[in-house]
């Protein structure tokens, strides 16, 4: 997998899961308390419960190392 891939399939998520940075994304995200709603909302077609979820998140320094980590 790389950054010029569009086809990134469930085992390439599975994958990047299984690594230390994956699994403390992973922790992170269950952290976040309005992240199981903004998912549901995102499965039904409403993406800005999600976007306003992790956005804070994803700006944030340890997150961004992390997905350097990832490769993204």
């Amino acid at each position: 997998m790389n950054g010029k891939n569009k086809d990134f399939s469930m085992e390439d998520a599975k994958r990047l899961a299984a690594t230390p940075a994956g699994q403390q994304l992973i922790a992170m995200l269950q952290k976040q308390q309005n992240i199981q709603a903004a998912a549901k909302a995102a499965s039904q077609g409403d993406y800005s419960q999600l976007k306003a979820a992790l956005e804070p998140m994803l700006n944030s320094e340890d997150v961004q190392k992390l997905l350097r980590q990832l490769g993204g």
